[in-house]
């Protein structure tokens, strides 16, 4: 990293750059959130996006979660 930019960054202190530090509980909420987008991208109805109209696509995006949902309870008794 050029000095100029460590400069800024001190000088900006937490008002900007980078976080002063990492959160692990934030970090795993993130993960969390990826995995879910990962799942549903498998789908390759949403993952290519043919559908012409929002309608349609966004009916494939609930569909997805409801089948996804159900799975999940399909484990418990």
């Amino acid at each position: 990293m050029r000095s100029d930019q460590q400069g800024h960054r001190k000088r900006r202190g937490s008002r900007g750059g980078r976080p002063p530090a990492f959160d692990p509980v934030d970090y795993r909420n993130r993960n969390v959130v990826e995995c879910g987008f990962c799942h549903v991208k498998q789908w390759r109805g949403l993952a290519t996006r043919y559908d012409k109209l929002a309608l349609t696509f966004r009916g494939g995006a609930v569909l997805k979660a409801i089948v996804t949902w159900l799975r999940a309870l399909g484990d418990t008794p």
